[in-house]
């Protein structure tokens, strides 16, 4: 059995830049100026856990609760009223027969959101899984290896999709294939080169040319 796992950002929704934009402003904000592409570069494909880790270490000191919760819920009002998929990503996924779902190092608040917002929850149903269902986020393979045994599949047999190189080391760390995905609006002419160094098979920058790569690469 061939088991596709799907990131959620930047993969199936177009979200990387109004959340990283959000997140630069906050850290502007509290002291360390930072613009959106630094943003990406940062954070892209890290759980909350760590992307609050991190910018805690740029900082030098806690990001205050009622702050943080504040840009979270102004992100989430956003993505309500502007979120879109990834185009042809609702296409290409139903044209591939194939177990699937989807592994994100978003909260499942988000995930939920961002997928039910898109009209793509029923293409996956209950089969999602959190970043922070895990002890480890990305690069690390816990949530990619989660999502594998409660699918039932071998990580030999999964196919990961991914727009992070963050999230191709954490399919190779799991023992995966994955695919890399330059396809939504955040990605820039070097992300191609880093998802190849990360481990990637192969990249596309179309969701349709999906299928016939994933048909390809569940061959070999």
């Amino acid at each position: 059995m061939t088991l596709l796992i799907f990131d959620c950002d930047g993969v199936l929704v177009d979200s990387e830049l109004m959340a990283n934009a959000a997140l630069a402003e906050l850290i502007s904000e509290l002291g360390h100026p930072m613009t959106t592409q630094q943003a990406i570069d940062t954070f892209t494909g890290r759980s909350l856990r760590d992307v609050l880790a991190t910018a805690e270490t740029l900082l030098c000191r806690p990001i205050p609760t009622d702050l943080g919760a504040q840009a979270g819920r102004r992100l989430l009002g956003r993505f309500r009223r502007e979120l879109k998929a990834v185009a042809g990503m609702r296409e290409a996924i139903a044209a591939l027969d194939y177990p699937r779902c989807v592994a994100s190092s978003s909260t499942r608040e988000r995930i939920a959101l961002s997928l039910d917002v898109t009209g793509l929850t029923p293409l996956f149903g209950a089969n999602v899984f959190s970043a922070d269902q895990v002890a480890h986020g990305k690069p690390a393979p816990d949530l990619y290896l989660a999502a594998a045994q409660a699918m039932g599949a071998a990580p030999a047999h999964c196919i990961v999709i991914e727009d992070s190189p963050l999230g191709i080391q954490a399919a190779m760390a799991a023992g995966m294939q994955a695919i890399g995905f330059t396809g939504a609006s955040h990605a820039t002419a070097r992300l191609a080169e880093q998802l190849v160094q990360a481990g990637a098979a192969i990249v596309i920058g179309t969701a349709s040319d999906l299928p016939a790569v994933v048909r390809r690469l569940a061959r070999t």
